[in-house]
C-alpha cells in the first residue's frame, strides 16, 4: 500500500487501486455494522442501511486518496 501514491501504470497498478478500495469500503462496512447491530442494539435494516452508506462513503474517499 505504500505505492498509491505513485500513478498506477498497466492493469496490475490499477487492480491494486481496486483492491485497496474494496477492501476500505469491506472493512468500514462491517465496522458500522457491528457497531449499530451489537452496541446501539439497532434494527437489522438500519444497522445494514448505515452499513451500506458508511461503504459507499468509504469507497469515495480511498477512490480520492488511490488518486493523489
Amino acid at each position: 500500500m505504500g505505492d498509491l501514491s505513485m500513478p498506477a501504470t498497466g492493469s496490475g497498478g490499477t487492480m491494486k487501486k481496486w483492491s485497496y478500495i474494496a477492501i476500505h469500503s469491506a472493512v468500514a462496512a462491517a465496522f458500522i455494522f457491528l457497531v449499530q447491530r451489537f452496541t446501539l442494539n439497532a434494527s437489522l435494516e438500519s444497522s445494514l442501511l448505515w452499513a451500506l452508506t458508511f461503504a459507499v462513503c468509504a469507497a469515495g474517499l480511498a477512490y480520492k486518496q488511490a488518486n493523489r
